[in-house]
């Protein structure tokens, strides 16, 4: 069975190295992934390395002991903490009883009492893991899920079979209580490809279903049930805006699934609409959404409306419906994929037409549903014509080869244009966040979470996009500018150290030449003497 991950966190480079060689982890079911000397850069490596617990003592520079707990314990709960205290600060540890520390232990440490905490820790931390995959706790969940009447109606909703007029009659018959003002839907796609050993699939589909009603569902209010082997929520939003920080939720979710459960899940999120009687038209862009995870990848949320412009309408004509898969496909814009879909079609255009006035017909169809899809998507249809003056009197003439490598040529050629169109959007998101360090560097409060909200974006979205173009995650890049300046400041000007560091965003002078040495590998004061002296 995979050993529980540990970080270890003191300013004293010898303690952690005396805790690590004194403790067989190995026996006792853990491993030891890193080690960090304050609680800052603590944060940074349980982001990276996702650790069961962590280990800290209580002083240390920057952030200590206690601060560290008290932000494990508000963004990662399933974080079990063991904290390290002096017998003059023992009193002063137990008074945070509300941070839920699994164990205070006073220094120095005991081997055999560290060991013996671990042991206990062990047992509570494979209770957690065996409820989590208990198949009989799963079966008699799934037995008690959301009743069967309630289940129809969404399931109706999201097919576009409830009118309007009928959609608050059933709300008030089935004790549904949603009045928005706004809506989306978001699928949760868990992979049949990647299970853990010795776990049925559909009961890990389950078990994902139910951790999303235990930790998604109590913070927004929503409704889950399962459709077509997927995990579907409906949510109500107070403002549209609100879709970004669902998204950001989403996402997190994913990546504890996969951290803690072994599940791959794809959160894909539809458009937001202000009626329940449209949930069809969020549920379609949802799917859309789920298909993008061969492009952006898998264990994250995607948000359709973060993918494509706004304005755009992603719904298909009733008469584009049989070219679904084709659009699909060219959206997605793998070229093989596409031929492949495109000898489908033309498959299927000959198989069905009985006449010549049938396949003339269905070929003008066709051309027609190339002129919408085009349009939905700004572009110009004639402009991959290539040279064919009036095509629904041209194309019906061509034989199937020559149909089908036409096709093909154009179909890739617009998949391609996407793509290009995508990778433009991303670019200028890039140097918008860009433009904006340049400008606001200086403020102390400027981070991610600022970035994303004046761009109207997710976290998710924008970090995947930022690190993507630039190849640095955003907090790297904004530290390294921050650092650059600075830099740039001490040789030029003969102002102070905490000078410096304000006018470059930090507020603490100690924790800013902590950053400088980090990125330059000496002090501030050191750097400005090198330099100087060359």
């Amino acid at each position: 069975m995979e050993k529980y991950k540990v970080l270890l966190v003191d300013d004293e480079a010898e303690v952690i190295e005396v805790i690590e060689q004194r403790i067989q982890w190995d026996d006792l079911g853990f491993t030891v992934v890193g080690n960090a000397t304050n609680g800052v850069k603590a944060l940074e490596l349980v982001e990276k390395l996702q650790p069961d617990v962590v280990i800290t003592d209580i002083k240390m520079p920057y952030m200590d002991g206690l601060e560290l707990s008290r932000r494990l314990n508000r963004d990662y709960q399933n974080i079990h903490i063991i904290i390290f205290t002096g017998f003059d600060e023992f009193e002063y540890a137990k008074e945070a009883v509300h941070l839920e520390v699994e164990e205070y232990m006073l220094k120095p440490i005991n081997a055999t009492e560290l060991s013996d905490c671990l042991k206990r820790l062990k047992d509570t931390l494979d209770r957690e893991r065996e409820e989590k995959l208990n198949v009989t706790r799963l079966e008699n969940y799934f037995n008690a899920a959301l009743p069967v009447l309630q289940n129809n109606f969404f399931v109706s909703l999201i097919e576009g079979r409830v009118t309007e007029e009928n959609c608050g009659k059933f709300f008030a018959a089935y004790q549904i209580d949603m009045k928005g003002p706004y809506y989306g839907c978001v699928i949760f796609h868990t992979s049949e490809h990647h299970v853990p050993d010795g776990m049925n699939p559909l009961l890990l589909a389950m078990s994902v279903e139910h951790e999303i009603k235990e930790r998604l569902a109590t913070e927004w209010k929503s409704r889950v049930f399962s459709y077509l082997g997927n995990t579907l929520m409906l949510i109500e939003l107070s403002s549209e805006d609100a879709i970004v920080q669902f998204t950001d939720s989403c996402d997190r979710f994913c990546k504890w699934a996969y951290r803690v459960m072994g599940a791959v899940v794809t959160a894909g999120i539809g458009r937001v609409c202000d009626n329940m009687a449209n949930i069809k038209t969020s549920y379609d862009g949802a799917r859309e959404a789920v298909s993008y995870r061969v492009l952006y990848g898998t264990k994250r949320a995607i948000n359709i409306a973060e993918l494509a412009p706004k304005e755009q309408e992603t719904t298909l004509q009733p008469e584009d419906t049989r070219m679904h898969d084709l659009f699909k496909a060219i959206h997605l814009g793998l070229k093989e994929e596409i031929e492949k879909v495109v000898v489908n079609e033309i498959e299927k255009l000959h198989s069905n037409a009985q006449t010549v006035s049938q396949y003339n017909l269905a070929i003008m169809e066709m051309v027609g549903a190339f002129y919408r899809f085009c349009a939905n998507n700004f572009l110009d249809f004639n402009d991959y014509l290539h040279g064919i003056q009036n095509p629904y009197e041209t194309i019906p003439q061509m034989d199937e080869s020559t149909l089908t490598a036409w096709m093909q040529g154009v179909s890739v050629e617009l998949g391609e244009q996407l793509k290009n169109a995508r990778n433009s959007t991303s670019r200028r998101l890039v140097t918008d966040a860009q433009n904006l360090v340049r400008e606001r560097y200086m403020e102390p409060d400027l981070s991610l979470d600022t970035i994303c909200s004046v761009l109207g974006v997710s976290n998710s979205y924008f970090s995947s996009v930022f690190k993507k173009e630039t190849g640095k995650a955003f907090i790297t890049y904004l530290t390294d500018y921050r650092m650059d300046h600075a830099a740039t400041l001490i040789l030029e000007t003969n102002e102070k150290s905490y000078q410096i560091a304000e006018r470059v965003g930090y507020l603490d002078a100690n924790y800013f030449s902590y950053v400088f040495k980090k990125r330059f590998g000496v002090s501030p004061s050191k750097y400005r003497a090198q330099h100087t002296n060359q």
